[in-house]
């Protein structure tokens, strides 16, 4: 594991770390790949009651790395498919996780970066962290997180933020649902430390088992494979392509009228 990600034992939490602050901690290929390495190593470690997910740096996570994105336009069109299934799986991973899940949202979770926020099962943030889906305005379609999106904040709030693609700060995602506490960014750590905590007083075997029964109260109508490929087939046609260059060259959409 590179140092993109870092993995640490902070009893009785397994913290991960995503580590590109330079990049906004964006999901590049490498990123998930060992990301997904990360969230296997604590389901396997013993001395890991839970898992804590954050990120280092201004934002918590940016969403898909640019540049990768930028060159499925291009000479790497048919990675499209694979990088869809890698990401799904990770979500999967991170939801079905038997050991509870907690995000400490550091900053900016957007796009990619607010899938993350969705799969996992308790959320702190702190309050001018930025929460939204702006991926139709680049002609893509948000199809992975939609049925965790919906889980949280129920299907008006859904609509709202995957078709507008506005962002909303802490304070709105903890009104909605998406967050479950808001605090400083000085007392984040604490906070999720603390939760880990109280999670390390249930049974093992209970809080796995609990877990089980809620996915499977709120059993999504549409398969894994099925959003992924929702995901990215979008990316394959014009409309897409011409946001993602509209995007790449800080200009509107062609779909984009005059205001006013």
């Amino acid at each position: 594991m590179s140092d993109i990600v870092q993995y640490a034992l902070r009893s009785p939490a397994a913290v991960i770390t995503l580590n590109r602050p330079d990049k906004r901690n964006a999901l590049s290929r490498t990123m998930i790949a060992e990301l997904t390495d990360a969230f296997l190593r604590a389901a396997n470690d013993d001395t890991a009651r839970c898992v804590i997910l954050t990120g280092t740096g201004p934002a918590f996570c940016a969403g898909m790395d640019l540049d990768e994105l930028r060159n499925t336009l291009g000479p790497e069109q048919g990675k499209v498919w694979e990088d869809a299934t890698r990401l799904s799986a990770l979500y999967e991973l991170i939801y079905t996780l038997p050991k509870p899940t907690i995000v400490a949202v550091n900053g900016a979770a957007v796009a990619g970066g607010a899938g993350l926020v969705t799969v996992c099962d308790l959320s702190v943030s702190i309050p001018d962290a930025k929460f939204g889906y702006p991926e139709v305005r680049r002609g893509l379609v948000a199809a992975m997180v939609m049925p965790h999106l919906l889980r949280h904040v129920g299907e008006r709030t859904a609509r709202w933020l995957l078709l507008t693609g506005e962002l909303i700060d802490g304070l709105a995602a903890l009104r909605v649902g998406l967050v479950n506490q808001i605090t400083s960014a000085e007392n984040l750590a604490a906070t999720a430390e603390a939760w880990a905590q109280a999670l390390a007083e249930g049974g093992p075997k209970a809080l796995a088992a609990t877990k089980e029964l809620l996915r499977g109260c709120s059993r999504q109508g549409v398969a894994v494979n099925e959003l992924a490929k929702a995901s990215a087939a979008p990316r394959l046609t014009d409309e897409c392509r011409d946001g993602l260059t509209a995007f790449f060259e800080n200009r509107p959409a062609p779909w984009v009228g005059p205001k006013g």
